[in-house]
This record gives structure tokens, sequence and C-alpha cells, in this order.
């Protein structure tokens, strides 16, 4: 039982070694204590604003490539409309000079011996080869200048992203 109660000597001295502790914490940490924690506080919160704001701005970033990405969307689908809309009406225009080139030589084909038709044939195929190639190489000059644009465009962002 006398572990279970101290007595009143041991009692005094553990109250007056606990009070000295506590005043000299109080008196010379206590201050600084309270200090840090309200730095950290404040450091929490600051974080948190700045995390808010971060957040806030990538959304708008987000919404804005967004957007871009729709603009981006619908030039190339018009220049794509353009692109065939030009290879259509110089196809068109192709085949309307071939014809109409053919036909003239068949007229003078007839008047001439057969090696000159065969001459002339010949000549109206290289001819209509050489706008096929010039057609063809028209064409796909338009559809790669889109996609160097994209890409510059793709890295343009990809770089942004880095930075922030």
């Amino acid at each position: 039982m006398d572990l279970l109660t101290p007595e009143l000597g041991l009692f005094f001295w553990t109250l007056l070694a606990f009070l000295a502790v506590f005043f000299i914490l109080k008196k010379f940490a206590w201050g600084i204590i309270l200090k840090s924690l309200t730095e950290r506080e404040t450091g929490i919160a600051e974080s948190i604003a700045a995390a808010d704001r971060v957040r806030k701005e990538m959304s708008e970033l987000k919404n804005e490539n967004e957007k871009l990405m729709a603009q981006a969307r619908e030039e190339r689908t018009a220049m794509l409309k353009e692109a065939k809309d030009t290879r259509d009406r110089i196809v068109n225009e192709a085949k309307d000079a071939a014809k109409a080139e053919a036909n003239k030589i068949v007229a003078d084909a007839n008047q001439q011996i057969q090696q000159q038709k065969m001459a002339a044939m010949t000549e109206v195929k290289n001819e209509i080869g050489k706008l096929a190639v010039e057609v063809a190489e028209k064409i796909l000059r338009q559809q790669l200048s889109g996609v160097d644009a994209q890409s510059a465009y793709a890295e343009l962002i990809s770089e942004n992203a880095k930075l922030n």
C-alpha cells in the first residue's frame, strides 16, 4: 500500500520540481514554441492558397488548351477541305485540258500518218503524268505543312507545360 500513496515530502518536491520546470519552460520556450507553431500554420495556409491558385491556373490553361485544340482541329478540317477542293478543281481542269488536247491531237492524227499519231499519244501521256505529279506534289506539300504546323504547336505546348 505504501507504493500507491506517496509521502507528503515526495509529493511536495515533485510538485516543486514540476512547477520550476513549468515556469522555466513558460518563460524561455513557450513563446518560441507558439511562434514556430504560428509560422508553421501560416506557411501551411500559404501553401494551400498557392496550391489553389496553381490548380485554378492549371484549370484555365487546360480550358485554353482545349479551345486551342478545337480551333486547330477546325483549321485542319478547313485546310483539308480546301486542299480537296483545289485537288478536285485541278484534276478537273487537267482532265478538261487533256481532253481538249486529245481531241486536237486526234483531229491532227487523222490527217497525218500512223507514226505521228503514236508520237502525239506518247506526248499526251507524258503531259498527263507531269500534271498528275505536280498535282500530287502540291497536295502533299499542303498536307505536310499542316502536320508540321501541328507538330510545332504540340512542341510549344509541351515546353510551356514543363515550365509550369
